[in-house]
Order: structure tokens, then sequence, then C-alpha cells
């Protein structure tokens, strides 16, 4: 390794012209159009093994680990073949020697990092990161076997330059990056189990559930970029100037970002609002999705998520029709002409309000002679329901058509507006009409 990779101007022309450094090259050529030859073959068994049949969840997973080993284990494979036959040729192989554990480790490295992300679930970024992190695991790595890593470290930490009594280099900015990704995976993974298991857990309130969840969130974020900055030795008390800084822009252009926020805590803690209420907001009615750092989640009857901020919720009215009872009380008003027994119609309504399977038989539905009106007698039929988060419209209209039809074959009217015009007898000018 040292021969190969710490030689000279002179080493290095003397090793090109070396037989054995050739083979060696046309050995790794050959082992990678082999690995892109076994990619295309997998692409398209897994293509053949969608059209056939669904796959379980297993065998993506399974499949998926082995995309990721495919390439440095097939070039692997290759390059051993490649190696035996050149060692009973009795030729030195030293680069085939450093390419099997850099192959080795691209292959654990790639496959213990997405067995880590399936097993955290650290979010959509990571994921969409993993081959970065990968990469750039297995370049630390290579550099080590290469023993090039200390002089890379060096050249690293000249590029640097001084802010104030502060030294800041390359080196220190690649540790302060690599250090907050690392604590920040680890606080998401941490955050992530602990709301899992509020989740199962029946001894805590839905509200409670989502408020430790998020506290503990932020809570561990928030200890993991200062253990990551102390890490990476930057000195903590900088950070005065920077919180200074945090104070002025929340003072001047973050009130509803942070208002929505503190307003979201607020919420949790006293339990005004859960997932899970059906609830009123101005014209917006639907129930309660979920409870996000900065807005609420209200979904309505036709599918339709409305992001509620949660200011609004704290400073406006708010009707939650399953606060402290899921039960509530619908009205149904009808009108009945002057010509039709009250009495009768009555009592048909309340045989109309088991026309639902919804409405129920305690509290009992009652019938109320509201007022006489300008066209008809006002009738109203009182009923309760144990679920609106279902909604109020289906009861409303099945019971209205049963009404309809008890109506209409009881002969009973139900009028509409009109006005009687009563002309008095008078005397009128005289008209020539031409």
């Amino acid at each position: 390794m040292i021969d190969y990779f710490g030689a000279n101007r002179e080493s290095w022309l003397n090793l090109l012209s070396q037989t054995e450094f050739w083979l060696q090259i046309i050995v790794i050529i050959l082992a990678t159009v082999a690995a892109y030859f076994v990619r295309s073959a997998m692409k398209r068994s897994d293509v053949e093994l969608i059209e056939e049949n669904t796959p379980s969840k297993l065998q993506r997973i399974s499949r998926k680990g082995l995309d990721r080993i495919q390439f440095p284990i097939s070039m692997l494979m290759v390059t051993l073949v490649g190696k035996a036959s050149l060692n009973h040729l009795e030729l030195t192989t030293p680069l085939l020697n450093i390419a099997t554990p850099l192959l080795l480790s691209l292959a654990g490295i790639r496959i213990a990092i997405y067995m880590l992300r399936k097993g955290f679930s650290p979010g959509p970024l990571v994921k969409a990161w993993e081959n970065i992190i990968a990469t750039g695991i297995w370049l630390l790595v290579a550099l080590h076997l290469l023993g090039w890593l200390p002089g890379v470290v060096s050249a690293l930490d000249s590029f640097a330059f001084n802010l104030g009594t502060s030294r800041i280099s390359i080196l220190l900015v690649m540790k302060l990056i690599i250090t907050v990704g690392f604590f920040w995976i680890l606080a998401l993974w941490l955050s992530n189990m602990i709301e899992q298991r509020l989740h199962n857990s029946d001894h805590i309130s839905s509200s409670s559930r989502v408020a430790l969840a998020k506290f503990s969130k932020f809570l561990l974020l928030a200890i993991a970029i200062l253990v990551a900055m102390d890490a990476s030795g930057i000195d903590l008390t900088a950070l005065t100037v920077f919180g200074g800084a945090v104070g002025v822009g929340i003072g001047f252009g973050l009130q509803k970002i942070t208002s929505n926020f503190i307003s979201g805590f607020i919420l949790l803690f006293d339990r005004s609002i859960k997932p899970g209420d059906v609830i009123t907001v101005r014209d917006k009615f639907g129930w309660v999705q979920e409870l996000r750092a900065r807005y609420v989640v209200v979904r309505d009857r036709d599918g339709v998520e409305t992001l509620i901020p949660n200011e609004n919720l704290v400073t406006s009215e708010v009707i939650n029709w399953s606060y402290t009872d899921p039960n509530i009380r619908m009205k149904i008003r009808v009108q009945i002409s002057y010509n039709d027994d009250p009495e009768e119609a009555m009592a048909l309504m309340l045989q109309c309000a088991k026309a639902s399977a919804r409405v129920q038989d305690d509290p009992e539905p009652l019938t109320r002679l509201m007022e006489f009106g300008d066209n008809g007698i006002a009738l109203e039929l009182r009923i309760w329901i144990l679920d609106p988060e279902n909604g109020l419209g289906g009861v409303r209209s099945e019971v209205n058509l049963a009404i309809w039809r008890a109506f209409k074959k009881a002969g009973i009217t139900i009028p509409y507006p009109q006005r009687d015009i009563h002309i008095k007898s008078g005397n009128f000018p005289n008209s020539t009409i031409n």
C-alpha cells in the first residue's frame, strides 16, 4: 500500500511501466462491467416480479437491501477471482489487495445505513440523503485504509480564517455538519420512539400524548444541536450574540410564527382541543386530525383538510361539539297550514325521528309548537345524536324525507309564503282607455 499510494513521481513512472499493474487495472474494469450487467439483470427481474404479483413488505425490503450491496459485492467477486488468477501466475496484486477491503466496507456501510434508516425511520430527509451519507462514511474509511486520512485532515485544517478570537477552518465546519447531522438523526429517532411509546399507552389522554411527544422532540433537538456544537469545539458562550439576534428577529418579523408555536402548546396543555374533536371555526366544520407546532389539521366531510393556525383557535370563538359530551341536539323546524291539526303533525314528527338509526332514544326526541307565523304554524323536532364527526346533513335529510312522506300521506300541508290582498270598495277616478 505504501509503495503504490505513497510513491513519488519516479516510483509512479516505474509503476506504470509494470505489466502486473495494468493487469490489475483490467481486472478492476472487468469487475465494474460485470457489476453493471448484474445490476441490469436485477432491475429486469424486479420489473417481472412486480408484473406477476405484488411483492410483500419483507420481499421489498430484502430486494432493496440486495440492490444496495449488489454492485460492490459483484465487483468483489470478480476481483477475488482476478486476484487468485494473478497470484497463480506468481504476480503481486497490491492494487487488488486494497480494493478488496474497500469494496467490503462499501457494501457493509450501504446495508448498515439502509437498515438503520428502516429501523429508526428518521424522516424523508435522511431517506433522500441515504446515498450521500453512505458515500461520505465510505470515503472516510477509504482514506483511512489508504493511509491518506491524516494528510487530508491536516490540509483541511490549514484552510482557516480568524473571526474575532475564534479560528474557523474547513475541518471545523465539516466536523460541525457531521456531528449535528448525527445527533439530529439520533434525536429524531429517540423522539419517534417516545412518540410510539406514548401512542401505545392507554393511561395518557390523546392531547397529553401529543403534548409530551412534541415537547420531547423539540427538547431533544435543542440538546442535539448544543451537544454537537460543543463536540465540534465551538465555544457555546458565543451563542449569546446569536440569541440576541434571534430575539430581535422574533420581535420584528416572527411574531406570528412564535404566537402560533406558543398557542399550539397552550392548546395541548389546556386540552381544549384534541385529536378526534368535532369543531366549528367560523365557517369551517370538521374533526381534528392532527395538532402540529404551527397549525391544526381539520378534515371536513368532503375530505378537504384545512390547516388552521393555532393562534386563531386561541384568540377566536371555537365551537367544540365534543368537548365534554359527544351528544349534541339537532333542531328540525317545519311549518304546517292553519287548516291542519298541529297535534297530529307533532305525533307524526315524533314517529319520523326514528327514520335515522343515528338518532338516540335517550334523551328522547321531543316536538314543540314554536310560534304562529305569517304563513303557518311553526313546529320543531328536537333529536339527539352521538356521533357528530359523521356529519349532520345525513340525519337531517333522512328525518326531513320521512316527515315529508308522513305529512303527504296524512294530508297535512306544508305552506309556502303567500299574501292575501283585500280590495276595499271606493270611488276610483275616471280613466279613458284609448
